[in-house]
């Protein structure tokens, strides 16, 4: 709560200050904003910001993935174990044999469950 009436505190100074100001102080801040930003330092350091930036997200990327690679097996088990012991009467991974769309007996697909085969 402390810091919700703070920054409202904080907004409504900076309404008061910033109506004061007027449109002039505005163009003014704009106007060397706009200088900044094409400045070629800022321009440079930008870039370089940029390319750690992609860099760290990179390295990020890459350790996410590893450790995914190296839990996968142990969560795919798990997760076998734990239908298995639901559904005793079926292997784990198998599907339902009246599922629309099955292999049948002969290697055939039926077009909808309980459809004869021609």
């Amino acid at each position: 709560m402390r810091f919700r009436v703070t920054f409202l505190a904080g907004l409504a100074v900076g309404f008061v200050i910033g109506a004061r100001a007027g449109r002039e102080r505005y163009e003014q801040l704009m106007k060397l904003a706009r200088r900044a930003a094409d400045s070629p330092a800022v321009q440079q350091a930008a870039g370089a910001a940029q390319a750690q930036a992609a860099g760290l997200a990179r390295s990020a990327r890459d350790k996410v993935a590893a450790k995914v690679q190296d839990r996968l097996p142990k969560l795919a088990d798990a997760a076998r174990n734990k239908v298995g012991a639901k559904f005793p009467d079926r292997a784990p991974g198998a599907r339902s044999p009246d599922g629309n769309g099955q292999a049948e007996g002969d290697g055939a697909f039926s077009p909808r469950p309980g459809t004869p085969q021609a």
